[in-house]
């Protein structure tokens, strides 16, 4: 559940800290004063797109926190703890956004560390769900009507089943279309093939060789300027130039008879030692690098014939790259791929043989997993009708009808259903049926989809209706209703009250409400108002105690300035819902 939100410079709201109760809270305030600020300050935690618009004017950021406790959500822990998020000693998880107003870039944070959005929406939307005024739009999209059917009844597995056997159909179908694709030029590519296997084995290619080569082809091409050098070298280090019409000794020599000389000098003054030590070891030094240079003059070896040698490997390296445009690596590696593929499309007849068996078993997997998805279905599909004709009657629409059509659309490509294999129906990974809600508002009145008979009203009381059977099994603890009595009237109102509070005994429930009725049911009243400084806005909220609550139901009902009259009708209605509570308190509630 969420235990405290904190919101800096977001929106109209500067600084705000709400701790919230276990139960059923409700937030009241007059129009603008920011409530639905607040619902989009949550939404952000959820991974919901931000904007530079959400930071207050003159801020340089906005930054929101959702304080949650885990103890009713265990499966958010294993999450964590794949991410790398979770402290094992601790039950509570923290959500943090900011969102920057120059950049418009936004930051997440779990538990103060980075993640991106994919993972914060991946947590927060375990953590707390929204359902918005204008929600009710969702219920004119089919898409959602069988999210809503199979989560009623406890068909998600089974339905998962389904898609894993269709994704196992999909990537069959695909390779049987390549397969087939590939039939024409079968023979040609084979041909290819054995071309490319027997240019490398006559080239003898191996890894590296054109860098060796082009290395070996500079010394061979500069051969008479190196042994000039190395000559050179080693003649002034052993040789001298004695001949000269200034003699050298050779630099060995030299060096060595200052070595022995500054040797006797030390045993004359032991001041000049280390001198005599370091021209003991400039010594062994420079006699060692004459026999390397001895040693690579000795190893030296150009013949002329082998630049020819060289630049026609090189040449046949090239064409070789350029027949198969790549480099040799590249062209190594397929030749080693070259005798699976081979074999692969020699063998493909017997592959496609293979393939086609599997699809048609995988068919008869998938035909027999969605008849038993949509049998079950339709049991809860009747389930779910007399739920929710039952909470419209309570909502004071006694006369609804309402119905889940199940329909299915013969392909002669899909899954067998019950058995024949002539009886065969579209699919996709959510089996193979078109759900639909569908509504009679009156009495008289043909069943219809909901998108052509439903009111603002109507969907507004029917979305309720759903969410509160739907609730049952639903998983997130925290559950935000933003104004989702909007089009209910005061005498229907009393009854969205009971529903709301009736679902906060699974889920923490916030919510926005202009009514009173709905308000009275609160286990915890937050009043949201607007305050004017310094030509500023600033958004507050206060917790109401049993006084304030009494003011703020009345200000509701009847407006300002507050009468007794009002005041008694908001502690009646308080006495109503208070008394519903406690008798609900000592009942049982059926889960349906």
């Amino acid at each position: 559940m969420l235990l405290e939100l904190n919101i800096r410079d977001f929106a109209i709201i500067d600084r705000l800290s709400l701790r919230l109760e276990q139960g059923f809270n409700v937030l009241t305030g007059e129009t603008g004063a920011g409530k639905s600020i607040i619902i989009d300050a949550l939404g952000s935690l959820r991974g919901e797109r931000v904007d530079p618009t959400f930071v207050r004017a003159g801020s340089e950021r906005a930054r929101v926190e959702g304080v949650f406790s885990i103890a009713d959500r265990p499966d958010v822990a294993p999450l964590l703890d794949e991410y790398g998020l979770w402290d094992a000693e601790d039950d509570q998880v923290i959500l943090t956004r900011e969102v920057s107003a120059e950049s418009g870039r936004s930051v997440a944070r779990i538990n103060g560390r980075a993640v991106n959005a994919s993972v914060l929406r991946e947590v927060g939307g375990r953590l707390v769900d929204i359902h918005g005024q204008h929600e009710g739009l969702s219920l004119f999209n089919t898409r959602t009507h069988a999210d809503m059917l199979d989560r009623y009844g406890g068909l998600v597995p089974l339905r998962g089943q389904v898609a894993e056997k269709v994704g196992e159909l999909r990537r069959v179908r695909d390779e049987l279309g390549a397969l087939r694709k590939a039939a024409a030029s079968r023979a040609e590519r084979i041909e290819e093939l054995r071309f490319l296997l027997e240019d490398v084995a006559q080239a003898k290619l191996r890894p590296g060789e054109e860098a060796e080569l082009a290395k070996e082809r500079t010394l061979v091409q500069n051969g008479a300027r190196i042994t000039e050098l190395v000559n050179s070298c080693y003649a002034l280090l052993y040789a001298g130039d004695e001949g000269g019409r200034r003699p050298i000794k050779p630099i060995v020599e030299s060096l060595g008879s200052v070595t022995d000389a500054l040797a006797e000098l030390a045993r004359l003054d032991p001041q000049v030692a280390r001198a005599a030590e370091q021209a003991s070891e400039l010594l062994y030094t420079l006699e060692d690098l004459a026999a390397q240079v001895r040693a690579y003059r000795d190893a030296m070896e150009f013949d002329s014939g082998r630049l020819d040698a060289i630049e026609d490997r090189l040449t046949l390296i090239r064409d070789i790259q350029r027949k198969y445009h790549g480099s040799v690596d590249d062209i190594l590696a397929r030749a080693a791929s070259a005798e699976a593929e081979i074999e692969r499309l020699t063998n493909s007849a017997e592959h496609l043989a293979d393939l086609e068996q599997q699809e048609l078993r995988l068919l008869s997997a998938i035909g027999q997993l969605a008849g038993e998805l949509s049998r079950r279905r339709r049991a809860m599909g009747d389930a779910l009708a007399a739920a929710v004709e039952g909470a419209m009657r309570d909502l004071a629409m006694p006369h609804v009808r309402f119905y889940v059509a199940l329909e299915r659309t013969e392909d002669p490509q899909g899954a067998p259903v019950g058995g024949s294999a002539q009886q065969r129906y579209a699919f996709d990974k959510t089996g193979v049926d078109k759900i639909e809600f569908q509504l009679s508002p009156n009495p008289g009145e043909p069943l219809k989809p909901l998108a052509r008979i439903a009111s603002g009203g109507e969907s507004a009381r029917l979305l309720l209706a759903l969410k509160s059977i739907l609730s049952r099994v639903d998983d997130v603890p925290t559950l935000v209703f933003d104004e989702v009595d909007v089009g209910v009237g005061g005498r229907a109102g009393h009854v969205v009250g009971e529903k709301l509070w009736g679902i906060s005994d699974r889920h923490q429930v916030i919510c926005i409400t202009h009514l009173a009725q709905v308000a009275s049911f609160g286990d915890t009243h937050y009043a949201i108002a607007k305050s004017f400084s310094a030509d500023r806005t600033r958004t507050l909220v206060q917790r109401l105690g049993d006084d304030q609550r009494v003011d703020e139901l009345a200000a509701m009902l009847d407006g300002v300035p507050i009468s007794d009259h009002s005041r008694r009708s908001a502690r009646e209605m308080l006495e109503r819902a208070e008394a519903f509570k406690t008798q609900r308190a000592t009942e049982p509630i059926a889960v349906k």
